[in-house]
């Protein structure tokens, strides 16, 4: 099967396809390696700039990467469509980066949507008759498609070929339209609001983890190095422990205490620098932010630890439910300072050691206790 060139196709307001030079005007967006962030004012070519491009360069999940990059090279030597995958994990962890960088090593095209932009079936069949032959499409925030759509979905991925109906009422006609062999790349965030049917037509379901320190640091220095910014060891090391694990924050941190290097410093992000700079940003040395340490307050001074219901935390705090299950706690049940309980989210000893408290004997430990688990 021949290879092309791997050119990313997004959709505009007209709904045709365009590229990434041309959505931005001609090359407006800066390349990985003249600075993006400095030509795009922080756009979407900031976010390009420092995207890697191919398995090399991806920093971290390595056991993944490993795996991911033997059925692609399988694929390129035997000429045949790369299966379907299903990437899964917090916001941030580099799933749709992951889509291009496949797309690239292919050296296909990379059709890109999301769940709640196909809410038609018109507008599924437009995306998949523009795909080409070993062609890959991203839809990200699968789970979130329509349960109409998605049934359209399925034998598009079984068996290439996408059925409709033309005219309507009794004179309708049955269509059967067959697609180029591709492949479809998901990501989701919640895994358990997928279907059965669907989550069985991927080949494989790949679930990305929060990054370690050192993963971390070395992304910190990667992205700095891309945008021209000065950084030592220890700058690094104080902006990747405080990113929670997600490249995504790590690099958004990097430019809010590079803004702070430019104007109260030389431009250079010492140990010192940085975390002066994220404390004035209100991000600790756990990486918690203002609404994190809320929501652990809420639960530990106005609830004595819980267990207690997210329904009554997102009211104490006015935030929206979703906010807190999908944004705050994810981390906070990594890093064990949260747990949940068939009756409530409980804090645990290490949620209450952070926030400066005592904890009551009740408190589970949270995985910190050097007695350990007992089972």
């Amino acid at each position: 099967m021949a290879r092309k060139k791997h050119i990313e196709l997004v959709r505009d307001g007209d709904d045709r396809e365009v590229s990434p030079l041309e959505k931005r005007g001609g090359g407006g967006g800066g390349s990985a390696g003249d600075g993006g962030d400095r030509g795009t004012g922080g756009g979407d070519g900031w976010q390009a700039a420092l995207r890697p491009r191919s398995f090399d360069e991806y920093i971290g999940q390595r056991e993944l990467i490993d795996n991911l990059r033997v059925s692609v090279h399988a694929a390129k030597q035997g000429g045949w469509a790369l299966d379907h995958f299903l990437f899964a994990g917090p916001p941030g962890l580099g799933k749709t980066t992951l889509a291009h960088v496949i797309a690239n090593e292919l050296g296909v095209n990379l059709h890109v949507s999301s769940g709640p932009a196909i809410d038609k079936k018109g507008k599924l069949a437009s995306l998949l008759t523009s795909l080409g032959e070993g062609d890959a499409l991203f839809i990200d925030e699968i789970h979130r498609l329509d349960p109409v759509i998605e049934e359209n979905l399925y034998p598009a991925m079984e068996d290439f070929r996408f059925d409709l109906f033309i005219g309507e009422g009794p004179h309708a006609k049955a269509m059967t339209m067959q697609l180029p062999r591709f492949t479809l790349l998901g990501a989701t965030t919640r895994m358990g609001l997928l279907s059965a049917p669907l989550l069985d037509r991927f080949g494989f379901h790949w679930q990305l983890r929060y990054y370690e320190l050192p993963d971390m640091r070395a992304i910190v220095k990667r992205s700095a190095s891309l945008i021209g910014v000065a950084i030592d060891e220890d700058g690094a090391t104080e902006i990747a422990r405080r990113s929670r694990g997600t490249p995504r924050i790590a690099n958004r941190l990097l430019r809010r205490v590079r803004d702070f290097a430019q104007v109260e410093g030389d431009g250079t992000v010492d140990g010192t620098i940085a975390a002066s700079s994220l404390d004035r940003l209100a991000v600790d040395h756990a990486g918690l932010d203002s609404l994190d340490r809320a929501y652990l307050t809420v639960i530990c001074e106005r609830f004595d630890g819980g267990p207690v219901g997210i329904e009554a935390v997102a009211a104490s705090l006015s935030e929206e439910r979703g906010t807190l299950e999908e944004v705050v706690e994810p981390f906070l049940l990594q890093v064990g300072m949260i747990a949940r309980t068939p009756r409530g989210r409980v804090a645990t000893a290490a949620g209450f050691q952070h926030m400066g408290l005592v904890a009551p004997s009740k408190a589970p430990t949270g995985g910190n206790s050097p007695q350990g688990r007992l089972f």
